[in-house]
């Protein structure tokens, strides 16, 4: 399982107690914002792209969507969701748990500018039940990151 994967890596960075389980699922900002008890703006969403045929994920603000313009001019091409039955099979989760920890070797993770408005952000945690409580920084020395990126909008 997913999860399984996020706990190991978690774990072997000796920041399991990060990890947040829950009854209630936390597969939407706004299910997992009330998880939390935070802003849905708080919720790091993962997207799981397409650029040239190969799986990219962005990490935006709970309360953002992709802005086709601005992902046009940064990755040359439209934005292209993966579809829903082959995200697993090349992130490494699946939907509704898609997160930053222990994807799949060789996809680019990204983080979007938005957000940077927020100390203390929540990505999931590996499956539709979880969340990983970060601070920005936190995020940026956990995760190796291609960089950060200006391709979101507010909805």
């Amino acid at each position: 399982m997913a999860i399984d994967k996020v706990k190991n890596f978690l774990e072997s960075i000796n920041e399991l107690d990060r990890l947040m389980i829950f009854e209630e699922s936390t597969a939407t900002v706004d299910q997992a914002a009330a998880a939390v008890g935070c802003k849905p703006g708080n919720i790091a969403k993962t997207i799981s792209l397409l650029v040239d045929n190969k799986p990219i994920l962005i990490l935006l603000a709970g309360d953002v969507k992709i802005d086709n313009h601005k992902f046009k001019d940064t990755f040359k091409t439209r934005a292209k969701m993966i579809p829903i039955d082959q995200v697993e099979e090349l992130i490494g989760h699946a939907v509704g748990g898609v997160c930053p920890f222990a994807v799949n070797d060789g996809v680019p993770i990204y983080f979007d500018e938005s957000l940077k408005r927020f100390e203390t952000i929540y990505p999931a945690g590996g499956n539709e039940h979880s969340a990983v409580r970060l601070k920005l920084d936190e995020l940026e020395k956990f995760i190796n990151s291609v960089g950060w990126v200006d391709v979101s909008k507010f909805k």
